[in-house]
């Protein structure tokens, strides 16, 4: 991604964001493409090529906590209504009408509460492996835990205790290469014994295992993928630490029912093999809550959009053309 196309602004909190904005033709939606953990905007670096090149407006930021976006270890700052605001400050301050978000991972659950908070400043929403997830005011862990494993057989987050652990930024940063490999692991299904489940990642990490890599990363990507782990991930790490301290669930008490509906197009990418964001567990939610729903199935691990990102290109440069156009 071009390094001349990149900015920072300071928002009304006084946080500093870094985002990548690339102009388009004034007649397209804008695209705002919204990375999860433990990533920055490079990720989207083939969705960027593919949309530039087609003529859209771009904006990628690096989200709070991540990259050269400010880090502040202050939990609290990380609350999904507080991060979405400081999201469409930058819209505004760059101008964007219009606008698609496009999240995965993390990127999903905050382009959910966009789609709560800031409805009506969006013409749709894509959600990529991780669905639409608009409240946490239920969320309880350990219920989680213990439905997930009577459903498939594992528990798909138990890896979040040990993340909002202290001092897990310093065991990924010392076993970085550990950590490529079995975030980006070439077989998906590793994550179902050695990255989900309650202890396994500490586990892995600890004994510094290592597995081969997808062949989606080249050796630019792995380097800038340990840049961020050098970097320090201690604030990126407060997006699963609000979970477990109930900062979400206090976010989300307000959240009425009625604000839940999402009658603008939305796009699910599904990833077949995904141990973490399991597709049938989100489905049936959307389906209910979403009334202009397109689902596309991805036959591959979490990372849909790196994995077949030709695929998932064309797909939503599809659904995205078979929109109303929007009106200048």
């Amino acid at each position: 991604m071009d390094p001349s196309l990149y900015k920072q602004r300071t928002t009304t909190r006084g946080l500093k964001y870094n985002y990548f904005a690339a102009p388009g033709d004034a007649f397209k939606p804008t695209l705002l493409f919204v990375h999860g953990f433990p990533s920055t905007s490079h990720d989207w670096r083939l969705q960027v090529a593919f949309f530039k090149n087609a003529g859209y407006p771009i904006i990628v930021p690096d989200l709070l906590g991540y990259g050269s976006t400010d880090k502040p270890a202050d939990s609290a700052l990380y609350r999904y209504s507080a991060m979405c605001a400081d999201i469409v400050e930058i819209l505004d301050l760059e101008g964007a009408r219009d606008v698609i978000a496009i999240g995965h991972d993390w990127g999903s659950i905050l382009t959910s509460r966009l789609a709560v908070f800031h409805k009506e400043r969006f013409l749709a929403f894509a959600f990529l492996a991780v669905g639409y997830s608009p409240s946490a005011a239920d969320f309880d862990y350990e219920k989680g835990l213990a439905l997930t494993k009577q459903a498939l057989g594992y528990e798909t987050f138990g890896y979040w205790r040990f993340f909002s652990e202290d001092g897990t930024d310093r065991v990924i940063k010392d076993h970085s290469e550990s950590f490529l490999s079995i975030v980006h692991a070439a077989d998906p299904q590793i994550w179902k014994t050695d990255f989900c489940p309650s202890g396994a990642l500490k586990t892995w990490l600890t004994a510094d295992k290592k597995c081969a890599v997808g062949s989606y990363l080249n050796d630019k990507d792995k380097e800038i993928f340990k840049q961020n782990i050098d970097q320090g991930l201690g604030g990126a790490l407060n997006w699963y630490r609000i979970m477990l301290l109930g900062i979400a669930a206090e976010d989300s008490k307000n959240i009425a029912e009625p604000q839940m509906l999402i009658e603008q197009p939305v796009f699910f990418g599904e990833a077949k093999h995904d141990a973490v964001a399991v597709p049938r567990l989100y489905l049936p939610q959307m389906q209910k809550l979403c009334t202009n729903l397109t689902v596309r199935e991805y036959d591959c691990g979490h990372w849909v959009h790196l994995v077949l990102a030709d695929d998932v290109n064309s797909a939503l440069a599809d659904w995205i053309s078979g929109m109303k156009k929007p009106k200048l």
